[in-house]
């Protein structure tokens, strides 16, 4: 019995791996790949937030947060405007951005615990996690 796929979908890919290489889409996922950069960009699909707003919302670091922005902003995830003294940060495509974390959520849940139990993930986060607290 022939494997039923998304051909258009699969077509796409195709043709984007022909255009050229994987090192934007790899990076992408790499700029996601972080939990403190995902619990960010969750926070920003419902608006607007000051460096500020996050620490004390997210409860993270204030380094912490301005350097994942950072990473956020210079992959394009995010950007930032100035108001007198303060920088607010918003999602450069929250619609996107909702795609994209509703289509892992959905695969995720196909997969069940599979990611969880992946050595090379889990290494790759920890190394991740190491880096930050070099």
């Amino acid at each position: 019995m022939p494997m039923t796929t998304h051909t258009s979908a699969a077509d796409a890919l195709v043709g984007m791996v022909e255009a050229s290489s994987l090192s934007a889409p790899a990076g992408l996922f790499r700029a996601l790949a972080d939990p403190s950069r995902l619990l960010i960009l969750r926070h920003l699909l419902t608006g607007e937030h000051r460096v500020v707003d996050l620490t004390q919302h997210l409860g993270l670091a204030q380094s912490t947060v301005s350097q994942h922005l950072a990473c956020l902003r210079d992959c394009g995830l995010v950007s930032s405007r100035a108001v007198g003294r303060a920088s607010w940060f918003a999602l450069t495509h929250p619609e996107a951005a909702l795609d994209v974390l509703g289509a892992a959520e959905r695969l995720l849940a196909l997969t069940g615990d599979a990611v969880e139990g992946c050595a090379t993930a889990r290494r790759d986060v920890r190394t991740a996690q190491g880096a930050r607290r070099g």
